[in-house]
């Protein structure tokens, strides 16, 4: 059997939590909103014929009903506490104010010069975030299908893509993340390289004038 597979990473579509800047996290288990789900859509439509084998995502809802139309399709489908977002501690469910973005910026600093043991009060570190997200990748490449879909959150991506590339973690503030942007990588048994980042075709050739791309700023 061959180890080699593509995959497909997909961030959530958007929540009303996203489009009020309330931090979400790993702690808040919140829904898509209605353009989230036409976002989800769009997605479903334009990889309908992809020959996934399984779609594996987070634990939290918005990333199950990013992927319901594939489920309800009858793909496999696994869920993974490894690929939830990060814990954001007590920031979790509040509004994000200049107090909160200002304490943000400095821990994300402090992860650009490699000090991975920082956290927001009470949340979880990048040191933790890369010791699960090991895990994951350990069992993504040793999963039999050639053919895999994954969705997951913006920050858990971000450090998620930069391992995959084995680079180090620190780089992972240079990523971007949209809501339903999509990362695709070719895994040829040793390594993974990508072919696409952050892509939104769908929802820039969906017939929906209404849907957006909105950039999350955890």
């Amino acid at each position: 059997m061959s180890n080699k597979k593509s995959v497909y990473i997909v961030r959530h579509g958007e929540t009303d939590f996203n489009r009020q800047g309330i931090v979400q996290g790993s702690g808040v288990d919140s829904s898509l909103n209605e353009l989230g789900r036409r976002q989800a859509r769009a997605f479903y439509e334009f990889y309908k014929n992809e020959p996934f084998e399984a779609v594996l995502t987070s634990r939290l809802r918005r990333t199950h009903e990013t992927m319901s139309h594939f489920i309800e399709s009858g793909l496999p489908w696994e869920q993974f506490e490894e690929i939830n977002e990060m814990n954001w501690g007590l920031h979790e469910g509040k509004p994000a104010n200049k107090a909160m973005q200002d304490e943000y910026k400095i821990v994300k600093t402090a992860w650009g010069r490699g000090e991975y043991g920082a956290r927001l009060g009470g949340g979880e570190s990048a040191a933790e975030l890369q010791v699960r997200l090991h895990r994951f990748i350990t069992h993504l490449r040793q999963r039999p299908e050639q053919h895999l879909l994954v969705c997951s959150h913006g920050r858990t991506m971000c450090a998620l893509v930069t391992l995959l590339q084995e680079l180090p973690l620190k780089e992972m503030n240079r990523f971007t993340h949209h809501n339903t942007g999509v990362w695709k990588t070719q895994y040829n048994g040793a390594l993974f390289t990508f072919e696409l980042e952050n892509d939104t075709r769908h929802l820039e050739m969906a017939q929906d004038s209404e849907l957006q791309v909105i950039k999350e700023k955890w």
